[in-house]
């Protein structure tokens, strides 16, 4: 059987610090949150590879450790921060904005996905599930300080946006194919600017998908 204490810890030293994750409350909380418990059951042993995992015929994936890792370090959260997890499937990156400090609201359009998520994040306090449409977000919750998208988005995720706090911060995939990249975005007032952080690859959110005819 895994032992999946050592698998953390070799997740963390093997493939977060290699990928320039260096921020001490993002790699303790990755090693801290048991990730085999939010894979679908019978995958726990795939839950520390490097790859981005399916959550069973959803199309929905939870994202690779080191993919996710910098992301997160990427909203630089603090202690008492409000977060948004959109897509949150069984809600693996929840518990870590939870772990950071941050009071989350976990948005998930997937009943399926959403039931177990309840089922492994029963009991954390900090952590409010809501089931809703991924493109609106959660108004009822906002302003967010940090918003994390779960997937690739096509369109700019002006919604999710509109929710930030002044100075708040959205990262997500961006782009189509192979010319996405993570992206992060921070609020100033009514302007957002946006800067690419590196190349990244995700399945798309039906929610955020362009036109046939879009270019991006």
């Amino acid at each position: 059987m895994l032992d999946y204490a050592q698998a953390r810890r070799l997740m963390v030293d093997c493939q977060l610090r290699t990928f320039d994750v260096n921020d001490v409350p993002v790699l303790d909380a990755f090693e801290e949150i048991a990730r085999e418990r939010f894979v679908p059951p019978g995958r726990e042993d795939f839950a520390y590879i490097d790859q981005t995992l399916r959550l069973g015929s959803s199309g929905r994936a939870m994202p690779a450790p080191m993919l996710l890792a910098r992301m997160v370090q990427a909203l630089a959260i603090q202690p008492g921060e409000t977060a948004l997890d959109v897509a949150t499937g069984y809600g693996y990156a929840a518990a870590i904005l939870a772990q950071i400090g941050a009071e989350v609201v976990a948005l998930e359009s997937d009943a399926d996905l959403l039931a177990g998520a309840r089922e492994r994040l029963v009991g954390q306090d900090s952590i409010t599930l809501v089931e809703g449409p991924l493109d609106a977000g959660a108004a009822q919750s906002a302003p967010y300080d940090a918003i994390l998208v779960n997937g690739r988005v096509e369109t700019r995720p002006q919604a999710l946006l509109d929710q930030l706090k002044d100075g708040g911060r959205l990262v997500c995939v961006m782009g189509q194919d192979r010319a996405a990249k993570a992206t992060l975005f921070v609020r100033a007032g009514e302007a957002f600017g946006a800067r690419p952080l590196f190349d990244a690859a995700l399945p798309a959110l039906g929610a955020f998908a362009a036109d046939p005819d879009f270019a991006f």
